[in-house]
């Protein structure tokens, strides 16, 4: 239904091909594109909020993955086109932030079907919409942000206290790692081996609840919970629940960026003089990091940040 209702005003979706120029102008005035015809001015705020986000969205599918070869096939660019252009229009509160292309790109990739693939971002985006919504004065993974500043200051203060001297201490160049869950840090395979790894270990037995729940949902059990009960938990929320610190904030993805800069310790205390240095440095880590090291590293952190912050 929602396909049908957005290629009823742009044609070009579901055809196998896409758009990377505008087809409206600011004002909502069409603009001649070649397979893609819009004919008359656009005038609903939705729609032309909608119409003009849908070449930046070609654009960046172009840029998705160039490396795999499911991606020399336009028709599979497309695919990918077809979903976020369909997402953003049924999510108008977010609509499409860049980034929003490597969470659903696997899923393109490994669902043959166009609808498993939609329904399988959608409810991924339920989880991590949020890391998306930015304003002027804030930006979606900030409170994360918040959380990974404590964690390294907990386990590391000299590293921390290096990054704050730096005017590092919003931790702002870690942005990318949580917006888009290490995909552009790890290679194909060993990004989904951590989205794996951080969703079980992260599971909550009332998550298809909380899904249905998307404001404001909280444990439904949190008040009462027993050992039995404990054990339907991934470990790692488990562990977060029996130590009191059940904070959304408090995910696995930020203790995995906390491991990774753990192994870059020696070399930003030693070589970085600016924030520069430490985007440039871990920058260097792009593909040569070990996913399952990186997870095992992850956990040590954890337990240690939870004995360091367990108040007597």
């Amino acid at each position: 239904m929602w396909k049908t209702e957005c290629q009823n005003m742009v044609s070009v979706i579901g055809s196998g091909n896409f758009i990377t120029t505008p087809i409206i102008t600011d004002d909502g005035q069409p603009i001649e594109v070649e397979g893609c015809r819009v004919t008359s001015a656009v005038s609903d705020k939705k729609v032309a909020q909608w119409m003009l986000i849908l070449h930046q969205i070609g654009l960046d599918v172009v840029r998705t993955d160039r490396a795999l070869a499911f991606y020399e096939d336009k028709a599979n660019q497309a695919k990918l086109w077809d979903v976020l252009s369909i997402y953003s229009w049924v999510d108008d509160d977010i609509g499409y932030v860049q980034g929003m292309n490597d969470i659903c790109s696997p899923m393109v990739i490994l669902l043959e079907n166009e609808s498993d693939a939609f329904w399988c971002f959608e409810r991924a985006m339920r989880r991590l919409r949020e890391n998306f919504r930015c304003s002027t004065t804030s930006i979606g993974v900030q409170s994360q942000l918040g959380t990974l500043s404590q964690v390294i200051k907990t386990v590391d203060p000299q590293l921390h206290k290096h990054l704050e001297d730096l005017d590092g201490g919003e931790y702002l160049f870690a942005f990318r790692m949580l917006m888009v869950l290490f995909r552009r840090e790890f290679s194909f395979v060993d990004a989904l081996y951590l989205w794996e790894v951080m969703w079980a270990m992260e599971y909550n037995p009332n998550i298809f609840w909380l899904y249905e729940q998307p404001n404001g949902a909280s444990d439904s059990n949190s008040g009462q919970l027993n050992q039995k009960m404990l054990k339907q938990y991934g470990k790692f929320q488990r562990k977060n629940l029996e130590t009191g610190c059940a904070d959304k904030n408090n995910a696995l993805a930020v203790f995995l960026v906390a491991s990774v800069l753990e192994t870059k310790n020696k070399q930003i205390l030693k070589e970085a003089k600016g924030l520069d240095d430490v985007v440039s440095i871990l920058g260097d880590i792009t593909g040569n990091l070990d996913a399952k090291k990186a997870c095992q590293e992850a956990l040590k952190l954890q337990n240690k940040y939870l004995k360091k912050a367990k108040r007597p």
